[in-house]
């Protein structure tokens, strides 16, 4: 029969409840663990909960029978009723500093300055994820929103991944094929050292009519705008293949290039461009021929292209993650797709509009686009085929033909036909100071009269690239001015209504030096392409300017590539026709 026997029992000395802190047994292992004395309404969810809000005051000096919170409010007061029990002696577990940090020092210790903006102010609301925040006491001023301090200025970033505007990667002109061969890769760095002295071009022919420029345009000041009118005129933008004139040229073997005054600006002008494009290239035989997709980034005007903070298109899907729900902005006017057709519209109508049809000269030839099914009446256009020499030593002989534009004529300042008072009509467009995007523009209606410099150098400083390829297309074309309109928005709310604030006459090399735009380097850049291409086979090939880097590429394509749907149908037909024959 087991017997029982009792326990030793240690008595406390000290009178009180429980063991004495003397005489703990040996096999009670964790003696020297520190006891913090709890309440039955504590919560005791976490091992360790950092946004306590009693915390602070748990780590009060002990024997405090109540502790105040940051607030200064007693706990005892507090809703839930918690019981300050064992509250100050929770500073057992708390963190002391065991070696001296006296030595440490910041390396900045400067107060922060206070922040400014995108703050609540009072009766303020919320907008969306991601905005700004909107004081009810706004008032709507012409051009967008002015609040109150601590709202948003000058129109405000809001709207769904405004942070990530900036560092959005624009996509290519064009689709590179896996099938494509990259052959050169040249750094914009690299071609700004390039040079190249070319004398005055060689006039070949001239086609098509021009009407003289309507001087009360020049006489326009902001108290005087004039609306802008859209009219229904044609004028032709062929690629370079397509131009009858270049091919018949080409039979004659007058030159070794043949390109577009605007291909070959874009391409003079590489250094500047942020856009991405690309030029097709065709080698048949010792010809090279310079040309642009249809649709392609030739066809519009860039719109701030060399600001800081140009304007931004909507994000695109993530087409990684094709069930993200992502909420898809709504289509703006001051996108960079919509303020680029926007331009295109302003520099065609300004030019049908700056001119007077009744007064017109006709060049040697009529426009050799313009059909005889061809109802609507001509814009005024010029066109003129010159050549420029590229040679660099006597025993070269690489000649470019290009076919120039011009817009009008000056009365007065000499025959047109021998090239003298010639002109060429372009516009600046302002759409809304305040939007994102506008690069820091000023009021053109407050500021274009009193301070136009002040205006043009803001002007300058955004849209390098695009004055620099009209000035450049000026230059090559041998016109004597350049009229630069200045057009506004009636409403900066509607894109659809323009007037007509100013217009500037520049002079060509003078504008080209206020812009430190280098024909000689331009012209090293055209050289340099030609050598490239004229060292490969026969075929078609591709520059690229890579869409988020200072870089071009040089690629093989097939020679099927960029080809439309009506030309592989004529080529089939006439396979059929040749089997069959």
């Amino acid at each position: 029969m087991s017997s029982f026997s009792l326990p030793p029992i240690h008595d406390n000395p000290d009178g009180g409840w429980g063991p004495s802190s003397s005489n703990i047994p040996e096999q009670f292992k964790f003696k020297d663990i520190p006891y913090a004395p709890f309440s039955k309404s504590d919560k005791l969810g976490r091992f360790a909960d950092w946004n306590d809000p009693m915390s602070d005051g748990r780590q009060a000096a002990t024997g405090a029978s109540a502790t105040r919170d940051s607030r200064g409010v007693s706990n005892r007061s507090r809703r839930d009723g918690a019981q300050a029990f064992g509250s100050g002696t929770a500073s057992a577990f708390a963190y002391f500093h065991v070696d001296d940090e006296s030595s440490f020092s910041l390396v900045d210790n400067k107060a922060a300055p206070p922040r400014r903006g995108n703050t609540f102010s009072r009766g303020g609301r919320s907008v969306g994820r991601g905005s700004s925040f909107i004081s009810r006491g706004n008032q709507r001023s012409r051009g967008g929103f002015t609040t109150s301090r601590g709202g948003f200025q000058r129109g405000g970033r809001k709207g769904w991944r405004d942070w990530d505007k900036g560092n959005r990667t624009r996509e290519s002109s064009v689709t590179i094929s896996p099938q494509w061969t990259m052959l050169e890769e040249i750094e914009f760095h690299r071609l700004a050292k390039l040079k190249l002295e070319v004398d005055e071009a060689e006039d070949i022919d001239s086609y098509g009519r021009i009407f003289a420029y309507d001087k009360i345009y020049d006489r326009i000041t902001t108290k005087t705008e004039k609306p802008l009118q859209p009219s229904d005129r044609i004028k032709y933008n062929t690629t370079t293949s397509d131009d009858p004139v270049i091919q018949q040229l080409a039979t004659k073997d007058t030159a070794t290039v043949y390109t577009t005054d605007v291909i070959l600006s874009v391409l003079m002008c590489a250094p500047r461009s942020v856009y991405p494009w690309d030029i097709v290239i065709v080698r048949e035989g010792n010809h090279l021929f310079l040309d642009k997709r249809d649709g392609g980034p030739f066809d519009t005007v860039t719109v701030n292209e060399n600001a800081s903070d140009p304007p931004q298109d909507p994000a695109p899907p993530n087409p990684n993650n094709p069930t993200e729900k992502s909420i898809q902005e709504a289509p703006s006017i001051n996108s960079a797709t919509s303020l680029s057709l926007e331009a295109t519209y302003i520099n065609q109508n300004f030019g049908f509009q700056a001119v007077i049809e009744s007064t017109a000269v006709d060049f040697a030839h009529p426009n050799p686009f313009y059909g005889p099914e061809e109802t609507d009446p001509l814009a005024s256009c010029g066109y003129r085929y010159r050549v420029f020499d590229l040679s660099v030593t006597e025993d070269e002989d690489i000649k470019l033909c290009v076919r120039t534009e011009v817009d009008a004529f000056l009365p007065g300042a000499g025959n047109p036909q021998d090239g003298h008072g010639l002109a060429t009509i372009r516009a600046l467009n302002e759409f809304d100071p305040r939007a994102p995007g506008a690069g820091g523009a000023q009021d053109w209606r407050s500021k274009l009269d009193s301070q136009r410099g002040a205006v043009v150098a803001t002007e300058m400083k955004n849209n390098s690239c695009k004055l620099a390829k009209w000035t450049v297309q000026s230059i090559l074309a041998g016109a004597d001015l350049m009229k630069i309109g200045y057009i506004s928005r009636v409403n900066p709310k509607d894109n659809s209504r323009h007037v007509i604030l100013s217009t500037a006459s520049m002079r060509p090399a003078d504008f080209a030096a206020q812009l430190n735009v280098s024909l000689a380097n331009g012209w090293g850049i055209v050289r340099t392409i030609t050598d490239l291409c004229m060292k490969m086979p026969e075929g078609k090939y591709v520059l690229i300017k890579d869409p988020n880097k200072s870089v071009i590429r040089l690629y093989s394509v097939p020679m099927t590539a960029f080809t439309t749907e009506e030309d592989e149908g004529e080529t089939f037909e006439a396979d059929e026709h040749e089997s069959a024959a």
